[in-house]
């Protein structure tokens, strides 16, 4: 079935591919869904890790006596 979504060409070592075969036939599912879903597990986990470093860089300029509390934050 042609598809309009681009396309990825990976290589892969043998044992990492043969890894990848058998997670993808044990979720029922094809090796490409597969790949693309642990891709996109992956982005997910690298945005979560970017925000974090964002908090914490806040965080160090954080004025305890300016801060704003959750409470005060959903009351308005």
């Amino acid at each position: 079935m042609p598809t309009h979504n681009p396309r990825v060409n990976v290589v892969l070592e043998p044992s990492l591919y043969s890894t990848l075969c058998q997670l993808a036939k044990k979720a029922g599912v094809s090796l490409s869904l597969f790949s693309r879903d642990l891709i996109k597990d992956a982005l997910e986990i690298r945005e979560d890790m970017y925000w974090q470093e964002v908090a914490q860089e806040r965080e160090k300029t954080l004025s305890k006596k300016n801060a704003v509390s959750h409470k005060e934050i959903w009351m308005k």
